[in-house]
């Protein structure tokens, strides 16, 4: 294969080989590359198949990695929604972009983000599904988002300032507007669309096609459900747990038609409950959000003898814990069953219109998710189901790229290697770095490629009780500290330890290796101008 470089050619950024020097003819010029970039809202690396077979299977993502390359060790900058978000579009951290949290943060878009580098580029770019940075986008030639956190049916979208209630189950409706959106492109210029679903963020509500999808598997329970974080103050305070935390009506949709399920502890879930999944909407009514009534009637008639089922064995203790991890894996995994097969609407209307050969795939998720690991659901820890997320990247059609990936990198690297793919400049303040060179074969030792990744989370106090915290990850150690109404330091030996279960902060013989791991932490602060040190 012919080495490729990049060119900038009339402001559009062109690939040609290094034997393609001469002059061309328009018809002979190759075509500039397009984007596709697609983000869920939750999607654990743990239920995409191509990295891990216990649970499920995704055959359209998994082609993707197949034809692509899947990335083994990718992580986020701040594993919550917005700011993971903010950290894509702008290529820094939280603390640069100014979205640290969802609770009090407003994007602000009037900074310098990736789709405004894009359009001064010569693309026409577009944004549609969940957006979720409060702010109007901006950068966008066309936007149509979810509002909010999205609804799973017929959901509301913002297009360019216009509400709009659309019929439908939210994967496929983004994906039907996504794709009204690329057939509407007349061809003249490259594109690049961000495409973002809802799923499989909490409620985890099926498509009616997969209610029950997986009632026949029985999920392994993982080794560290009943996990006592011996060790790990800020482990044991968080208010995540599916044994402690998962609500039976809001979560697992226990809410029957008379309402008799009780909780003592937060009375108000049931009558929330209640409204969630609404029994009253008169025939062919469409209400933002809410199902009509013949999607009702296909999910009461799978709910129903669940919720009669569950309340006839009145369980307790243990067997009560692992319904509930069961009934939340066959929701979250029945939600995933849509995911993949919109990929593959995507994948085939790109080749059904010969866009394959010049347009990049990337697939990938706003942060990791635990799947009963530690006993939790969520995200926002530093440890490695929170901090890990799926990265794949499928080249265009005679690209010939690594199966695999090793090195480390984060998604405050999409941004410049985004711009350096279709040869455009990478501005100086963006403090990601293009993984190009790693898609291109080189060895991550010889082009000086990162050694170890900066993490700071701050939504605290919030929703979940996780605590702020900041960390360093290397190759084999995790280093965190835990700040604000605690003061708790967390080091874990991965090779040994893969589960971060034995913190050996402070125990006799870490000495020096504590004192290396902080020394590089406060490097890291220092280039990324963290404003807040050990």
């Amino acid at each position: 294969m012919s080495k490729k470089i990049l060119l900038p050619f009339g402001g559009i950024p062109l690939i040609l080989t290094a034997q393609s020097c001469g002059e061309k003819t328009p018809a002979e010029q190759p075509k500039p590359l397009n984007i596709v970039y697609i983000m869920c809202d939750d999607h654990s690396y743990q239920t995409i198949s191509c990295y891990d077979r216990r649970y499920m299977e995704t055959p359209n993502i998994d082609r993707l990695a197949e034809e692509g390359t899947r990335f083994t060790n990718s992580f986020v900058a701040n594993s919550l929604s917005g700011p993971s978000r903010a950290c894509m579009l702008t290529g820094k951290h939280s603390h640069k972009n100014g979205f640290t949290n969802n609770e009090h943060g407003v994007f602000d878009g009037s900074q310098q983000t990736l789709p405004k580098l894009l359009q001064e580029g010569g693309y026409l770019t577009a944004m549609v599904g969940k957006w979720h940075l409060v702010s109007d986008p901006t950068g966008f030639d066309y936007w149509d988002i979810l509002t909010g956190q999205g609804d799973y049916y017929n959901p509301v979208f913002i297009r360019e300032g216009e509400r709009v209630v659309r019929r439908g189950y939210s994967t496929d409706v983004t994906t039907d507007v996504a794709l009204d959106w690329l057939s509407s492109l007349g061809g003249d210029k490259p594109f690049c669309l961000f495409l973002h679903y809802k799923a499989p963020h909490r409620s985890w509500m099926p498509d009616l096609q997969d209610l029950g999808a997986y009632d026949d598997k029985e999920f392994p329970l993982p080794d560290t459900f009943y996990d006592d974080y011996s060790t790990r103050e800020a482990a044991r305070k968080q208010e995540m747990s599916i044994i402690a935390d998962m609500n039976v009506i809001y979560d697992l949709k226990m809410a029957d038609r008379e309402n008799t399920i009780h909780t003592p502890d937060n009375p108000a879930l049931e009558s929330y409950g209640r409204d969630l999944y609404r029994k009253d909407l008169p025939d062919g009514e469409l209400v933002p959000g809410r199902m009509d009534s013949l999607q009702q009637a296909a999910w009461d008639a799978y709910y129903d003898p669940l919720i009669a089922e569950f309340k006839a064995a009145n369980l307790k203790g243990n067997a009560l814990s692992e319904w509930k991890f069961q009934r939340y894996m066959r929701d979250y995994c029945s939600v995933i069953n849509s995911v993949d097969r919109n990929v593959g609407r995507v994948y085939d209307f790109l080749k059904e219109h010969g866009m394959l050969e010049n347009t990049v795939i990337i697939y990938t998720s706003d942060q990791g998710f635990f799947m009963g690991e530690h006993g939790y659901f969520d995200k926002r820890f530093m440890y490695e189901e929170s901090f890990r997320t799926p990265l794949i990247v499928r080249m265009p059609d005679g690209w010939k790229t690594p199966a695999d990936i090793d090195a480390m990198v984060q998604n405050i690297d999409y941004a410049p290697t985004i711009l350096e793919i279709v040869g455009l400049p990478v501005p100086e303040d963006i403090q990601g770095k293009s993984f190009l060179p790693l898609l291109q074969g080189k060895d991550p030792s010889a082009i000086g490629w990162r050694k170890a990744l900066y993490y700071h989370y701050y939504e605290y106090p919030a929703e979940h009780s996780v605590r702020r915290h900041y960390g360093i990850r290397t190759a084999r150690y995790s280093l965190m500290h835990f700040y604000n109404d605690i003061d708790e330091w967390e080091l874990f030996d991965l090779a040994t330890d893969p589960a971060e279960l034995h913190n050996l902060y402070g125990t006799p013989g870490t000495e020096a290796l504590t004192d290396s791991l902080k020394t590089e932490l406060r490097l890291l602060q220092e280039l990324y101008q963290d404003p807040i040190t050990e």
